[in-house]
């Protein structure tokens, strides 16, 4: 069974830093593109940064220089490096993985992690 596991969330005071970590373990064929993404209460969750296979990389504007994504494919691990942290930041983040089949008629599958908190203190 294919899992998704976030890690690294927690209480920091605003204008700190705080590292994710993303890792998908279990039989599968490959990962086509990883994300990650948050939910603040009472709003919708939205994209954070997204890193699709072919190495480009996309950001929400609200965190555009101050987060930086990362894989590492051997670990199959994906990072989330947000320093600068506001307030605003404070959510509940996600991670998606999508994989990939060897079948070429199937088409990819997502799964999601079950989320980490991250909580910015003024």
């Amino acid at each position: 069974q294919v899992q998704v596991v976030e890690s690294g969330g927690g209480l920091v005071q605003a204008g700190g830093s705080l590292r994710l970590s993303c890792t998908a373990s279990g039989r599968f064929f490959s990962i086509n593109s990883m994300a990650w993404y948050r939910q603040a209460p009472g709003k919708q969750r939205e994209l954070v940064a997204s890193t699709p296979s072919d190495g480009s990389i996309d950001y929400a504007d609200s965190v555009k220089g101050r987060f930086t994504i990362s894989r590492d494919n051997a670990k199959k691990t994906m990072y989330l490096q947000m320093n600068s942290l506001k307030t605003e930041d404070t959510a509940v983040y996600y991670c998606k993985v999508r994989f990939g089949t060897a079948i070429v008629e199937q088409d990819p599958y997502d799964v999601w992690g079950q989320g980490t908190q991250v909580t910015v203190s003024s």
